[in-house]
């Protein structure tokens, strides 16, 4: 099928408009990077010094999020947005991003233009993760079960190490960069005298919580959506509070309507650019839902 209409920002936005808007920062995707990591460490220290069953599941949650963060921050270096030097950009994508969580940049790259180029269409290679809904209320209770209880992130893991990796999954068949990283990580941790904390802080949030709340990005972004020709129609913006935007949908990846519209946008200007579309009354054309949870109620009704 032929690819999918595209917005030029010319024919809604003044240069004057737009130019803030589209304006890539040579400093605040790297301040979203050591945020990342910021708060990732921060939380592992939390439960260090107060050691408690709910202490641990908070940092879990955070720390888990937080690996969804870095994963969204790769996704903007995948559309050169993350830093106004190709070369820094592509550096930090690969290195501080994609590669802690076992991804790679180059790869996902391709992959994602071509979803971008396709979406919702029979060529879109993310279709596998919006085709099935609206699915059964005890279907989806059975994906969150195998993404809490590390069955998901075995599965997608070992299709890394071993192959098989399937349509939608972030994990790719070159592991070198993520053992390299993994490593560098455990190795600090061990100096540091807190070995313990790469497998309870690091390895647990991966088998759980990420594959949680990617699952639930991706609902989010696309399930259930009804795309229609215009290119506003293409994906889901959700309405996220604070506690969705902590532990869900951090560095306004729930603004995806508008992220699919105008694809370069760096991921910290979307605020800006959905206010600028509400503006100018383009609120009719996007599909809205006012929470994660309602999105889940649409996507698997009762």
């Amino acid at each position: 099928m032929p690819a999918v209409t595209r917005l030029d920002p010319k024919d809604i936005f003044t240069p004057e408009e737009w130019a803030p808007i589209a304006k890539r920062s040579s400093w605040r995707g790297l301040m979203l990077v050591a945020g990342a990591w910021g708060l990732i460490f921060a939380a592992g220290a939390m439960f260090v010094i107060w050691l408690n069953p709910l202490t641990y599941v908070i940092a879990v949650m955070l720390i888990g999020a937080r690996q969804l963060g870095l994963a969204i921050l790769m996704h903007d270096a995948a559309h050169g947005a993350l830093h106004s030097n190709t070369a820094v950009n592509n550096w930090v994508g690969e290195w501080l991003c994609a590669a802690p969580v076992g991804a790679r940049l180059g790869s996902y790259r391709d992959y994602h233009l071509k979803h971008h180029r396709f979406t919702e269409q029979p060529e879109d290679p993310d279709l596998a993760l919006s085709a099935p809904f609206p699915i059964t209320r005890k279907s989806l209770w059975r994906k969150v079960v195998r993404d809490l209880t590390g069955q998901t992130f075995i599965k997608q893991r070992g299709a890394q190490l071993f192959g098989g990796r399937k349509a939608g999954e972030v994990v790719n068949a070159s592991t070198g960069h993520f053992l390299l990283t993994n490593a560098i990580l455990f190795g600090a941790l061990a100096l540091a005298g807190y070995w313990w904390a790469y497998p309870a802080l690091w390895i647990v949030p991966m088998a759980t919580w990420l594959p949680l709340v990617t699952r639930l990005r991706n609902i989010a972004e696309h399930a259930c959506v009804g795309a229609q020709e215009h290119p506003l129609t293409h994906a889901r913006t959700t309405l996220a509070n604070p506690l969705e935007r902590l532990f869900i949908a951090p560095y306004w990846v729930h603004y995806h309507a508008e992220h699919h519209a105008f694809m370069h946008v760096p991921c910290y200007r979307l605020t800006r650019l959905h206010q600028a579309l509400m503006d100018k009354g383009y609120w009719s054309k996007v599909k809205f839902a006012p929470s994660y949870a309602a999105v889940l109620r649409e996507a698997a009704p009762a």
